[in-house]
């Protein structure tokens, strides 16, 4: 039997238990889980990437068969290179879905070979974003419970003072 590798791509700014939650459940599928994070600097994201693969390092670190690392090319190009089957994307909303079917024709167009899998989180994250948790985050709500604790520590000391 082949093994099935699997890519979930993102920014990932920051990682919320949403994005563990698709990461968990992907395992359960998968041989393995390639967790590649997009350097996508027209995203202006707030942390720098080695701090967003830093973030994902630590909440999976006791989980097997994944991986952790940045890629910055095109992403149906860096699937090759892994010798993964499979693309992951998450969808919370019909909003996602218009998006994420664009990208995923063009990924195969790109190459036949490789699927796309679309995943919904489980309700209790279908909520989440990371532009709401930043924006929450900047208003010093409460993220506990919403993002690992590595990101609410990172997020706090971003925010701290304004």
């Amino acid at each position: 039997m082949k093994n099935r590798i699997a890519v979930y791509p993102g920014t990932f700014d920051p990682v919320s238990n949403g994005h563990l939650d698709l990461m968990k459940r992907g395992l359960e599928i998968f041989d393995k889980l390639i967790v590649a994070v997009a350097l996508n600097p027209d995203k202006n994201p707030l942390f720098t990437i080695d701090e967003r693969v830093g973030f994902i390092k630590e909440a999976v670190k006791n989980w097997t068969n994944i991986e952790v690392e940045f890629f910055d090319d095109l992403l149906i190009e860096y699937a090759k290179r892994k010798k993964a089957d499979v693309i992951v994307k998450g969808l919370r909303a019909v909003s996602d879905f218009e998006y994420e079917l664009q990208m995923s024709l063009m990924n195969r167009r790109l190459d036949s070979h490789i699927e796309t899998v679309f995943m919904m989180p489980s309700e209790e994250y279908s909520f989440l974003s990371s532009r709401i948790l930043k924006e929450v985050a900047l208003l010093h709500g409460d993220i506990r419970g919403m993002v690992p604790p590595g990101v609410a520590e990172g997020l706090e000391r971003k925010f701290k003072g304004l």
